[in-house]
């Protein structure tokens, strides 16, 4: 087996074990906090959402799919997120994810072997609910981002993410208002938000 094997396995382990949650996701949470409502206080009035936080090798390290949405998009414009979207009716969390991943970037579903899922995340901007639904593949997916919805494919080594030396923050301008902003630096490419912070708990668990 090898060492991105076991890595693989040994967070299979700990995914079925209690989860860092908020905590974990408040490490990269925007400041003031655009709202203190957590996921399960908003179980019948959000809009939920599947997103696939998929790992598969590449040049023997571990990595990580992000994409940078269009500006044709309804939400979160130009934003970097997971792939995923809204649940269909009918569908699973882990449903909705490997379809929205398939139609976003071309992943494969018969090649995803899902490992577990992350704590659920609030967005009050947009009234959605994440479930993030933590995956693998065997070998680097053949991407193919969707012209409407994907302007850029971002692969991240997953170990780039655990060095503190990329985590940063900034003052913006956010709806008219300033805010203290933390992300990850990744080629020049600021990893914020929702996204930065299902990241602080995936990065506790491998911690």
């Amino acid at each position: 087996m090898s060492g991105l094997e076991k890595t693989i396995q040994l967070l299979n382990g700990k995914l079925k074990g209690p989860l860092p949650g908020l905590k974990a996701q408040l490490k990269m949470v925007t400041d003031p906090r655009p709202g203190n409502i957590v996921y399960y206080e908003v179980d019948d009035t959000s809009i939920k959402a599947g997103v696939l936080v998929l790992l598969y090798p590449l040049r023997n390290r571990l990595h990580l799919v992000l994409t940078r949405r269009t500006n044709r998009v309804d939400l979160h414009q130009a934003q970097i997120s997971f792939p995923g979207g809204r649940q269909e009716e009918g569908e699973s969390p882990e449903q909705a994810a490997i379809r929205e991943a398939h139609e976003e970037v071309n992943v494969l579903p018969r090649s995803v072997q899902i490992l577990g899922k992350l704590t659920p995340l609030y967005i009050p901007p947009s009234n959605y609910c994440i479930y993030p639904i933590v995956a693998t593949t065997n070998k680097r997916p053949d991407f193919k981002p969707s012209l409407h919805e994907v302007d850029e494919v971002i692969e991240v080594p997953m170990d780039h993410l655990l060095d503190p030396k990329n985590v940063h923050k900034e003052v913006w301008t956010i709806r008219g208002d300033q805010a203290l902003v933390p992300f990850y630096l990744f080629k020049g490419q600021k990893i914020w938000g929702a996204t930065a912070m299902v990241l602080a708990e995936l990065v506790e668990i491998f911690e």
